[in-house]
């Protein structure tokens, strides 16, 4: 297969439905960790098109989601400052803070700008030496390498104004302190962006020490039902494990000179996640001589008390223990044209995804 068509081939299609529905005897939760995942399931119906015992959940994959209320808090302090541009990724300018919003300071008249790409950042604080440019750096292992490039080409260049404002997460973490917690899983679709940096090694311990299925997907819906057969095979069989289904893509050792780039600019630290509190070493912040780029340390700001929605239930949903329309905002105080809970406010966010596509 080679193109998008065959990967949307009704007769595959339904040729796997056919199968996961002849193979599946044992009731079975698996959870995608990727927002990716999270809108494809939801766009093309996948969990109408499974047996009953075959539950569907999303997780803290949609990177917007997790990130903390106090960062967007810190990131509108920052931009107040009168000498301040911050660059950041279309998503991230949505996500309401205690009392505002990156959106609604812009409005204001502070000077925030939508980037492309993190070297973009790096142009525009060249281009205005007076200012203090901090990039919003948001996302897991799939944009870090993108933004550690970013950051060793402002070394090169002496680029002295450049900032790094870190929301930058990993995954493994997160996925064992949901089996840690008792949410109930019997496997993952793991992240297929996030794997063709990492590769597979990272999984390793979802099998071996928590005894889970895991399956790297990629993001069509043969890909989608192809690995919930596989993951249905490993429980049926009892042999827990990792597989990759999305082979076109993702391979065991991942992109090496992207881990190496990682390797050389980050350093892990503790970090928030939204609905699973602070996980060790779950985050990114910067390494050695890449430190005087760090907002957080060389930039001085007071942020507001943080003060999170009433009503929002979006770390139960980002853990997989309640459904969006669980939450008595979901569909009335809280859309995606106003969103109160960062959930609704990406693409990838389970409860917009829900709010688009419906339930099944």
């Amino acid at each position: 297969m080679k193109y998008t068509d065959e990967f949307r081939n009704r007769e595959i299609v339904q040729r796997l439905i056919r199968e996961i529905h002849r193979v599946s005897k044992t009731p079975a939760a698996f959870m995608e960790v990727c927002g990716g995942h999270t809108h494809a399931i939801r766009k093309y119906g996948i969990p109408s098109l499974l047996p009953g015992n075959i539950t569907l959940l999303s997780g803290p994959g949609c990177p917007v989601c997790v990130s903390s209320t106090r960062y967007v808090d810190q990131a509108i302090a920052y931009s107040r400052l009168p000498d301040v541009i911050i660059a950041t990724f279309g998503d991230m300018i949505r996500i309401p803070g205690s009392t505002s919003s990156l959106d609604r300071e812009r409005a204001e008249g502070r000077d925030i700008r939508i980037v492309w790409s993190a070297l973009e950042a790096v142009k525009i604080a060249r281009d205005n030496p007076s200012k203090k440019v901090i990039l919003l750096a948001i996302g897991f292992e799939t944009t870090a390498p993108a933004t550690a490039a970013a950051v060793v080409h402002a070394y090169q260049m002496k680029t002295g104004n450049f900032y790094f404002f870190s929301a930058h997460k990993i995954m493994p973490p997160a996925m064992e302190a949901l089996i840690d917690e008792g949410v109930r899983l019997d496997g993952y679709l793991a992240p297929g962006h996030v794997s063709t940096i990492t590769g597979t090694e990272i999984y390793r311990n979802i099998p071996e020490k928590y005894g889970k299925a895991c399956v790297v997907s990629g993001f069509e819906p043969v890909d989608i039902l192809q690995s919930i057969l596989m993951l249905v095979k490993q429980i049926e069989e009892n042999r827990p494990g990792v597989e990759i289904q999305y082979k076109r893509v993702v391979k065991p050792e991942g992109n090496r000179a992207a881990l190496q780039l990682m390797e050389e600019v980050y350093v892990l630290r503790d970090d928030w996640w939204r609905g699973l509190g602070m996980l060790p070493a779950s985050g990114l912040g910067l390494r050695g001589k890449y430190a005087r780029f760090d907002a957080e340390k060389e930039i001085e700001v007071e942020v507001e008390e943080t003060i999170e929605p009433k009503g929002c239930i979006c770390g139960e949903v980002l853990k997989g223990v309640k459904q969006p329309v669980e939450c008595p905002l979901f569909g009335n105080a809280c859309t995606p044209e106003n969103p109160v809970g960062a959930c609704m406010v990406s693409p990838e966010g389970a409860c917009q995804a829900w709010y688009k596509f419906g339930n099944e």
